[in-house]
């Protein structure tokens, strides 16, 4: 899975605006000092890097997928679970490799106004960091292991096939998030394959249910990745990242925010007609007057804090209306 960025609560802007304001140096090191509760190489500076804040919007499609084989009448606790943790390990180690590869190609810097990232304050180096990446991913391939046992060999293609793609976001010679397809793989990969991959691995087979219950994820978990990409429209411009938003521009990534997140309540109805479950396909909707207040948001601020929350709301309005979705479809 590629990295859905720093869906964090604004509690994290009060240490932005200390190690990442213009006045603090961009010297890791000294980065460091500007954060005093967190030793280098401690707990508590993996933990930041790991950012478990973001960690919730993993488990989203897993829900949704798990939800389908409930509906299909499919539903294996085991494999369920192992999706899960696979989830989570992905995340986890998308994220430890988007903090890595975005300081080592300068999109990190002092100039940075989201939350704090452990290499760029020093806190983790990134030799650290690529260790760390191996393990996790290691741990998700011993997940995939078992998993593989218990639905068949398409199991580690769709694995390796989600590691290289989360490594490929900001690493390799030609990083997808540098290229304006970052959107495009976090809705494939938090979408349709994770969706479609937890029903396959309790079911045998993906349902047609499967396929269109995975558009809504996967355009509310890209809806997260536009809000960072348009808070870092600056930054990112100015060390050559192009983005969706930067070639968009603001306006361009407002709407496609808009368009985004329109269509997971839409999809989710149409779903409900299409399978005969449309009061409670209708459950999503609940979750309405919290995009209407986010889309206030997004529209009305250009940086700094106030995104940084649209940022951490959005990851939550993932998380509840899937969590809503997925007790729609089960019921």
């Amino acid at each position: 899975m590629t990295s859905l960025d720093s869906m964090t609560s604004t509690s994290t802007s009060t240490s932005t605006a200390t190690a990442g304001s213009p006045s603090a140096s961009t010297s890791p090191a000294k980065a460091a000092v500007a954060s005093p509760a967190i030793r280098p190489g401690s707990l508590s500076a993996w933990i930041l890097a790991m950012r478990p804040r973001t960690l919730p919007v993993s488990l989203a499609p897993v829900l949704v997928g798990t939800a389908v084989a409930h509906q299909a009448g499919g539903v294996r606790v085991g494999p369920a679970l192992a999706a899960a943790g696979g989830a989570l390990l992905l995340q986890i180690g998308s994220n430890l490799a988007n903090d890595v590869f975005d300081y080592e190609k300068g999109a990190d810097t002092a100039a940075r106004i989201g939350p704090p990232r452990a290499t760029q304050l020093g806190l983790l180096s990134p030799r650290a960091m690529k260790r760390g990446m191996v393990v996790v991913f290691g741990l998700a391939i011993a997940i995939g292991v078992y998993l593989t046992a218990v639905a068949g060999p398409v199991i580690p293609v769709i694995g390796l096939v989600s590691i290289a793609a989360a490594i490929a976001y900001t690493g390799g010679p030609w990083p997808l998030g540098y290229h304006g397809l970052g959107d495009v793989a976090v809705f494939v990969f938090f979408g349709v394959v994770a969706v479609a991959g937890t029903a396959f691995v309790q079911l045998g087979h993906v349902p047609p249910l499967a396929w269109m219950a995975s558009i809504p994820v996967g355009a509310l978990a890209t809806a997260i990745l536009v809000v960072n990409n348009l808070r870092d429209v600056d930054t990112d411009r100015s060390a050559g990242k192009r983005t969706l938003a930067v070639r968009l521009g603001r306006s361009g990534a407002r709407a496609e925010w808009t368009a985004l997140v329109a269509s997971a309540y839409l999809i989710a109805s149409a779903v409900g007609l299409a399978f005969d479950a449309t009061l409670f396909a209708a459950l999503p909707w609940l979750t309405l007057p919290k995009a209407i207040a986010l889309g206030r948001v997004l529209h009305r601020e250009e940086a700094g804090p106030p995104l940084n929350a649209a940022l951490a709301g959005t990851a939550q309005l993932c998380f509840l209306f899937s969590l809503l979705f997925a007790a729609g479809l089960a019921a």
